[in-house]
């Protein structure tokens, strides 16, 4: 978090690694289920937050401009899914546990 804003969590890392992915933020966002605005927001948000933006957009072309993650937004990538995949490690007893209670 800075300040009120939540710099990053789920839903906008799978948004950056759409915008890799697509090279578009309207691609992205149909990838992972939100509109347009909705994202343009989140990755304004993430931009905001750091110091360097996390994805820039490229003017011109035949078929317009194009999206890219900046070399921070790779990085915010590669060490939000590191830091996911060790928790879901460190826990992985605790979910299965809670996942047997759920009610089938």
């Amino acid at each position: 978090m800075q300040g009120e804003a939540i710099a990053v969590g789920p839903g906008k890392i799978d948004l950056l690694e759409a915008i890799a992915q697509t090279g578009s933020i309207t691609a992205a966002a149909k990838r992972v289920g939100m509109s347009y605005r909705r994202a343009w927001l989140l990755l304004d948000t993430m931009n905001r937050c750091f110091d360097q933006p996390l994805a820039e957009a490229e003017s011109g072309g035949t078929r317009g401009g194009h999206t890219r993650l900046t070399p921070l937004g790779a990085q915010v990538v590669a060490r939000y899914r590191r830091i996911e995949a060790r928790s879901l490690k460190a826990n992985a007893a605790d979910l299965r546990a809670l996942v047997a209670l759920l009610t089938r």
